[in-house]
């Protein structure tokens, strides 16, 4: 797999026939091993070990309907009142994080109403904070790190 532009963490791989399978700590078991989901684990390392998120409040490709159609989320960090506080979305490294792929996650964020939003491809992070009532992004520097007075806000 690729080395990536976040912490490395530790990991557990196994083989299940031609597929490498790596345990994932939030859905508590081994899912296959792409590319997009080398990233999606080293984002949740991040979120849990440098970030201080607890892992309860993570979850992992949890769907959700948008226009009648069921979508699934890559990641969303839920607030202590179960509503999205920050909606990740995780490409494969080498899956460039164009203007087009920013749109369908804002607007797949409509339905979510998640204040923060990251797209990463492990190589590169964008973070915005998202004003629903002026329809404004915000570019932040970096993926906030957790605060609880701060998710219920």
């Amino acid at each position: 797999m690729d080395a990536l532009n976040l912490p490395p963490f530790e990991y557990k791989i196994t083989k299940s026939g031609t597929n490498n399978l790596i345990f994932d700590i939030i859905r508590r078991k081994y899912v296959v091993l792409t590319p997009e989901e080398w990233v999606r684990q080293h984002v949740v390392h991040y979120l849990i070990n440098t970030l201080a998120y607890p892992k309860s409040l993570l979850s992992v490709e949890r769907g959700a309907n948008y226009n009648k159609l069921q979508k699934r989320s890559d990641l969303c960090v839920y607030n202590t009142e179960g509503k999205p506080h920050l909606l990740v979305e995780c490409k494969a490294a080498h899956v460039p994080i164009t203007q087009e792929v920013v749109k369908q996650v804002s607007i797949y964020n409509q339905t979510l109403q998640a204040p923060f939003l990251v797209i990463t491809n492990g190589l590169q992070h964008y973070c915005w904070q998202v004003d629903f009532r002026t329809r404004q992004f915000q570019p932040l520097q970096d993926i906030p790190a957790f605060s609880p007075e701060g998710l219920n806000s």
